[in-house]
């Protein structure tokens, strides 16, 4: 065997092995958060990134074993930024035996209009972006919205309100969507960016830049990402762990009124926080009485 054969090999297992642990977290996802059901059908909003594109790849897969029957559609939204490759996504979407829709409104020029010299226009783009597909979904009678958003992107969007909303609050994994019709799923939440990836690589999607129209700077998540890579660089494991803590919320030891009753339900002295003892152990802090 050549060292191309073995290093062709090598790329194939790790693609298995990745696809495996893909489809074995969204699987979980959907299950926990009952987010797809028998009859229902799916709309897969593809941007062109790899999220959604290995969203896409990943449902596709899961519906090909599930015991359910469910309906599949890829809808791209072109909405005419400048250079934007309009012919990509129609030929992998035939390439790949998928369903697919080519929704084109101009976004780009109302945006250009709307947003001021020197800002970004992801807010804009974003709201205008999302509109269209809930009205999409809901013409064309599709009941669930699929979105590629990760686990990282939740966890990063939980910094992002924590430091400059002043909320403690993340992205669902499913919501109703902003008219009541459809509900908006997020089956990729358990899974980690990294893998996602080194999937949509090793697998030869045709990625498309999400930077077409020049105004990625001066954002905050980017800022956020690199915060949360280099803790979990510095510390391995710290992004799982604070996304175990968006699924283990103790709302009596916060300090929302509205989540809890604290006159009716008085507390006891109890451990109240974790710290670092400095050398790499961890010691709990509790409140005198």
């Amino acid at each position: 065997m050549s060292s191309i054969e073995a290093l062709g090999q090598k790329q194939a297992r790790n693609k298995n092995k990745l696809h495996k642990r893909l489809r074995r977290e969204t699987g979980k996802a959907i299950a926990d958060f009952n987010m797809i059901e028998d009859g229902d059908r799916v709309m897969v909003a593809v941007s062109g990134g790899k999220d959604s594109l290995t969203l896409l790849d990943i449902l596709m897969s899961l519906k090909k074993r599930a015991p359910i029957n469910f309906d599949i559609l890829a809808v791209n939204l072109d909405q005419k930024q400048p250079g934007f490759p309009g012919s990509v996504l129609p030929a992998y979407f035939e390439s790949i035996g998928v369903d697919f829709k080519i929704v084109e409104e101009d976004t780009y020029s109302l945006v250009m209009d709307m947003v001021p010299e020197g800002k970004t226009y992801c807010s804009w783009c974003s709201r205008f972006r999302r509109g269209i597909l809930y009205r999409f979904a809901k013409n064309n009678g599709y009941n669930k919205i699929a979105l590629g958003h990760h686990r990282d992107d939740m966890v990063e969007t939980l910094f992002l309100n924590l430091f400059y909303g002043g909320k403690l609050k993340s992205m669902p994994p499913k919501l109703h969507s902003d008219d009541g019709d459809s509900i908006v799923i997020r089956p990729l939440a358990y899974c980690r960016e990294k893998d996602i990836d080194r999937y949509a690589k090793l697998e030869g999607m045709p990625v498309i830049p999400c930077n077409l129209c020049g105004s990625q700077g001066n954002l905050q998540r980017p800022v956020i990402k690199e915060m949360l890579q280099a803790w979990d660089k510095q510390h391995p494991g710290r992004i799982e762990t604070i996304f175990r803590a968006m699924t283990n919320v103790v709302p009596s030891h916060l300090a929302d009124t509205s989540l809890f009753d604290f006159d009716s339900n008085p507390l006891r002295s109890q451990p109240e926080a974790v710290a670092d003892s400095g050398e790499g152990d961890v010691e709990i802090i509790a409140k005198s009485p």
